[in-house]
């Protein structure tokens, strides 16, 4: 189960960067370039910072001026993405310790559990990245098809499928972490290897001399042989 978990640990790895650039990133929505064509400018936002852009490369960007007057939804984005890179960290520290390769953890099944606790720790992570992602898209979608929407028009940033790819490998390793756990407890514990016991000679075929066990004999019966009368 090796490299399962490294695969595993590879997996939740990349998704925690991915997750990661996609909180810091300054494009979660931006403009429609199309739209853009005379002056040619083109408005970023994400959940830190409202950036501007022109066709010659110049990119401005301020941060948000408070956090009281932001939108329910932006703050709960930052909430939700913030947990996932803390869950993504505390997963990736514990798949290191638990992974099989590892020469640290204590016993087979002290790292067994902490495999287990880093696999649930990046499927949570996935999912907060996942679920942040999602709802952003959700109000750009709802905004932009609204008729009765006249503000500005944002289409989906870069960002997002960047932490939607993110949570995808997350919840990926997470469950290979899971899997691989109790696939080995299965085997460990009663599972296949323990019917590789199991004598394979047919029915009704007997033993060589060699492997059959040695007669067992009855107390009575070492009485009869071994009585006092014996050693008269």
């Amino acid at each position: 189960m090796s490299g399962i978990q490294i695969l595993a640990f590879l997996g939740g790895l990349v998704g925690l960067g991915a997750t990661f650039c996609a909180t810091l990133s300054n494009e979660w929505r931006t403009t429609s370039r199309a739209s853009s064509v005379i002056t040619a400018t083109w408005v970023l936002q994400g959940l830190w910072n409202n950036c501007a852009g022109n066709a010659i490369g110049a990119l401005h960007c301020r941060p948000h001026h408070t956090i009281f007057k932001l939108e329910g939804y932006i703050q709960a984005c930052r909430g939700l993405m913030i947990a996932a890179v803390c869950l993504g960290f505390f997963g990736a520290v514990f798949a290191l310790v638990g992974m099989k390769c590892t020469k640290i953890g204590g016993s087979d099944q002290s790292k067994a559990r902490t495999a287990c606790f880093a696999g649930v720790n990046f499927i949570l992570s996935g999912l907060c990245s996942l679920s942040a992602c999602s709802l952003y898209a959700h109000r750009i979608t709802s905004e932009f098809f609204d008729p009765m929407f006249v503000a500005q028009k944002y289409e989906l940033g870069v960002a997002l499928f960047i932490g939607w790819a993110g949570s995808i490998l997350c919840v990926l390793g997470g469950g290979i972490f899971c899997f691989s756990v109790f696939t080995s407890l299965s085997y460990a514990y009663g599972g296949p290897a323990s019917t590789s016991h199991v004598s394979s000679h047919p029915r009704g075929h007997a033993q060589p001399m060699s492997q059959r066990p040695p007669p067992k004999y009855s107390s009575s019966s070492r009485a009869q042989h071994f009585d006092k009368n014996a050693y008269v």
